[in-house]
């Protein structure tokens, strides 16, 4: 099976809204569905990342209009995960290929965190915060349509949060996934964000660590125009749909959405890692 542009085109508008919908970002589907057609691994990789920075742009838009995804929570965490996709994506350009599809699957697992229980947002005395989240003023709320309510939250562990944040970083350069699935873990769990927020400033934050890890590429000869552009189109187009859809849609129906995405990306790679070894 082979992917010309007008396919490409029309598999990457659902990813882009499945991508926006679970804060994975696109490319977590269209890079195993462009290694499964053929594609080289570090080359999906690589224009993967620029799905990345299409649908982050396509959904963070809406999410910012409608007062979701909180913008300096984002840029807080973007320190680190800039610095993190640069590392990871050098890391790429030197290891052998067959240990990314091992590398893509394990990472995609950290995703199950997200079934541990967590104390519900909102609910700690303010005395609890840190200094920095006192100091950067890392808290926010939005109006849940579903809940017909006003969500008010507030950052915990904002360092620890960050390192966290620059190990999804790291993976993202090494994966080109955006390590969505990591960031919005993290939020919800480390920083104690909604899950809505979480996944709606995950995809305000990814298209930031995908530039980083997208000059690397670049500079190694690894992006394929002939599949970025129909990508990045189809992508954003999806992405914005997905950031209007999001705020209509109950928290457990994106939960169930996010792990079953996961489950099929992970057995898919490790499958494709075990043929090629």
């Amino acid at each position: 099976m082979t992917l010309d542009m007008l396919s490409l085109l029309l598999i990457s508008a659902p990813v882009g809204l499945i991508g926006a919908l679970t804060g994975l970002g696109g490319a977590s589907i269209l890079i195993p569905i462009m290694v499964l057609c053929g594609v080289p691994v570090k080359e999906a990789i690589a224009s993967g990342m620029v799905s990345v920075i299409a649908t982050s742009s396509g959904s963070a838009s809406a999410y910012v209009k409608e007062e979701i995804a909180n913008v300096k929570i984002a840029m807080y965490l973007e320190m680190f995960t800039s610095v993190g996709a640069i590392i990871g994506a050098t890391i790429t350009t030197i290891i052998e290929p067959v240990y990314l599809y091992f590398f893509f699957a394990l990472f995609l697992m950290t995703s199950f965190l997200k079934l541990k229980g967590r104390p519900e947002p909102g609910h700690f005395p303010a005395e609890v915060l840190s200094k920095i989240s006192h100091w950067l003023d890392l808290k926010g709320s939005y109006f849940d349509e579903a809940r017909n309510e006003v969500v008010p939250y507030i950052v915990h562990r904002p360092m620890l949060g960050g390192f966290g944040m620059m190990a999804a970083g790291l993976a993202a350069g090494m994966v080109g996934i955006g390590a969505g699935a990591f960031k919005v873990t993290v939020q919800e769990n480390v920083l104690r964000m909604p899950p809505k927020v979480a996944s709606a400033t995950s995809n305000f934050i990814i298209g930031m660590t995908a530039l980083a890890g997208t000059s690397v590429y670049l500079c190694s000869g690894l992006l394929n125009l002939t599949l970025v552009a129909p990508m990045a189109i189809g992508t954003t187009l999806g992405a914005i749909a997905g950031g209007r859809l999001l705020n209509r849609l109950d928290d457990r129906l994106l939960r169930g959405l996010f792990f079953s995405v996961v489950i099929v990306l992970i057995v898919q790679m490790l499958y494709k890692g075990v043929a090629s070894w």
